[in-house]
């Protein structure tokens, strides 16, 4: 740009661009290694040009400032590693659709309160984290959409009376618009937040999943049973398989929320415009992205390789009457009143529980004891598997649209 814009000549813009790209290609080769004794990377970068092509390379820093470079550096990088994440998380999403095809039919309760409430298939479970994991690459691509942004030539703070060209500049970083004010151009870090947050939000959706396998692997539930490589033995109880993995996620999760309270408490009260304190942004933005990317790596194949227990899950499904709402409904569509329908459920599940009963083992006489309107039909009306075949709403747990929900999901992240 510095050479179109005859701010210097095109030849020494060609100078300096050849030799950039072979400091560049030796630093990656490992030819030439960084000096940590320079003032800092743009200093090095300066200096060994200058070394190699003599008082051309000075020319380098013109129409810039270290503000502007060490913005238009950070948003670079995060551009990348947005993307990164990106990717990852679709790979991540994918597998809980494949885990989610094989076990349309899985049975399982469904809980609110930690409570048994109703019943639902594992892969209606599962698909409810899909969701949120593609509202995390929405919102992955509009952190990247706002951070998109050339602060280049905004220079120090006041940008600069060369004649440059950010257009050209825009175009040749693939920037989608340019700062239009250089105070903020310089001192903006509302992206590395937003992307702390983000990322904040991805591991809040990670810890939640990881709860409830450290639960399903509980012997108190038995839902699942981790492979022996993403879960390790006690020191001195050799029953015990512990769910490490899930655990390191769940922990991690505050350190990332950490990151994130610690930018916003640097930014706080930094008057306009750069402010040395900013550099204590890298430390965290790179931490909470490094952080996010081995937790969805370890998780996908953990996920994978997770045994389930199906026969545990029906059995536990069959407990704590989780088909009483479809008792209800059975009333219901006999005519009686919603509200009639459930005082009357009520009293037959108290009527179960003194009796060591469950819905499904009463007998016909018994359900006609508290309503004539009950027939033989009541049985099919409350079979757990139809209860669940039934509810054939958009959202619901019925096979047939989880299914769809699957290949719906596939379709979106494939485009």
């Amino acid at each position: 740009m510095l050479g179109k814009q005859n701010i210097i000549s095109e030849q020494d813009s060609k100078v300096i661009k050849k030799e950039l790209e072979k400091i560049q290609k030796d630093i990656e080769n490992g030819d030439l290694e960084i000096d940590e004794k320079a003032e800092d990377i743009h200093m090095f970068i300066e200096m060994e040009l200058t070394k190699r092509i003599g008082d051309i390379g000075k020319k380098l820093h013109t129409a810039r400032s270290r503000n502007d470079q060490v913005t238009l550096d950070l948003k670079l990088y995060l551009r990348n590693e947005i993307n990164e994440i990106s990717d990852k998380l679709i790979l991540l999403i994918k597998a809980f659709c494949h885990k989610a095809e094989e076990n349309l039919e899985t049975v399982m309760p469904g809980y609110t309160h930690m409570q048994r409430a109703q019943p639902i298939t594992l892969a209606h479970h599962l698909m409810a984290y899909t969701e949120m994991f593609l509202r995390d690459l929405d919102r992955l691509k509009d952190t990247r959409k706002r951070l998109n942004v050339l602060p280049l030539g905004s220079c120090a703070l006041a940008g600069t009376t060369y004649n440059i060209d950010r257009n050209l500049v825009k175009e040749l970083l693939q920037f989608d618009s340019i700062t239009q004010n250089s105070l903020d151009g310089v001192s903006d870090r509302d992206y590395v937040i937003e992307l702390a947050n983000t990322i904040s939000i991805i591991m809040m959706h990670l810890s939640r999943i990881s709860e409830e396998i450290i639960l399903w692997s509980s012997w108190e539930f038995k839902f699942i049973e981790l492979d022996d490589a993403f879960s390790t033995g006690s020191s001195i109880m050799p029953q015990k398989k512990n769910p490490d993995i899930t655990e390191l996620i769940r922990g991690k999760t505050g350190r990332v929320y950490g990151n994130l309270m610690g930018l916003l408490t640097i930014m706080k009260g930094l008057p306009l415009a750069y402010n040395k304190d900013m550099q204590e942004d890298k430390e965290s933005i790179f931490d909470s992205i490094e952080t996010v990317k081995i937790c969805i790596d370890t998780f996908i194949p953990m996920l994978e390789s997770m045994r389930i227990l199906s026969n545990n899950m029906r059995d536990s499904a069959s407990k704590g009457f989780i088909n009483a709402t479809d008792c209800a409904d059975y009333l219901v569509k006999k005519g009686m009143p919603f509200r009639d329908a459930y005082k009357i459920i009520g009293k037959l599940v108290s009527y179960c529980e003194n009796n060591n009963k469950t819905l499904e083992s009463l007998t016909l006489e018994e359900y006609k004891k508290t309503n004539n309107l009950f027939e033989k039909d009541i049985y099919e009306e409350i079979s757990l598997e139809n209860c669940v075949k039934k509810r054939k709403v958009i959202g619901g747990p019925a096979p047939e649209i989880v299914k769809k929900h699957i290949k719906d999901v596939i379709e979106k992240i494939n485009e």
